[in-house]
């Protein structure tokens, strides 16, 4: 029989920490098909949708039922500024895979300033940290990704992009496709890029008022607005 090297396997709601339905973030849609469906997970998935739409509040979640930062960072780091979790994590069970992978990281673009001070005052045992505040936000998001997301494990990325340029997003996109093709590393990511969401062999949910859906790239609402925007921006501009 073949195992699974990926950490997870899928998530469901724990039957002895049911959430209670009428309270937020449950309210969301997507929320509540995670808990009454459940959802599986393969080598990258990857969330899209419209600001408040809940694909961060899952994000969030699932780094943190993990045992991750919910401010960034990996299963050990511990640093923290103002609580603003959900709590939805408490509610979910994550059902791992046997012998994957316990390792990960959490980045989140709106607290990775926090998270570069705690690295460079909490340096690591085995190497000198670098120094994240001396370069520039896409350059330090890079170097870091490129520094910890190795050797198998769960990486799990909220908002990428705005912390990078085009050329930026196309050398994330590498990274994370190499990782992908150790066979022990998986992706979970939410993004509002028509680039990032072409990771090749990623499963892509269309989150919003309808819940989870599952679509194809050509289809996404994201990537079709795009696509008619760069072909006539001035039907969009005129109407500012």
């Amino acid at each position: 029989m073949n195992f699974s090297q990926l950490p997870i396997r899928r998530i469901t709601e724990h039957h002895l920490s049911p959430a209670p339905r009428n309270q937020w973030p449950q309210t969301l849609p997507p929320v509540l098909q995670l808990l009454e469906e459940g959802m599986d997970f393969g080598a990258a998935t990857i969330l899209v949708g419209e600001n408040g739409s809940g694909k961060s509040t899952l994000i969030e979640a699932i780094a943190l039922g993990y045992g991750l930062s919910p401010e960034g960072g990996s299963t050990g780091a511990q640093h923290s500024t103002r609580a603003t979790e959900s709590g939805l994590e408490e509610h979910l069970q994550l059902v791992r895979n046997v012998g994957a992978s316990r390792r990960g990281y959490f980045l989140r673009a709106e607290t990775m300033h926090g998270l570069y001070t705690y690295l460079e005052d909490h340096p690591s045992m085995r190497r000198q940290d670098l120094s994240f505040h001396t370069m520039s936000h896409g350059e330090s998001f890079l170097e870091l990704i490129t520094d910890r997301f190795r050797e198998g494990g769960l990486w799990v990325l909220d908002e990428p992009e705005s912390a990078l340029s085009f050329s930026g997003c196309l050398a994330l996109l590498g990274i994370l496709k190499d990782l992908m093709a150790e066979g022990n590393s998986q992706v979970i990511l939410s993004t509002h890029s028509p680039l990032l969401a072409s990771l090749p062999g990623a499963t892509i949910y269309e989150v919003g008022p309808w819940g989870l859906r599952p679509s194809d790239w050509e289809d996404l609402d994201l990537v079709i607005n795009w696509r008619s925007f760069m072909n006539a921006p001035e039907r969009y501009l005129r109407r500012l």
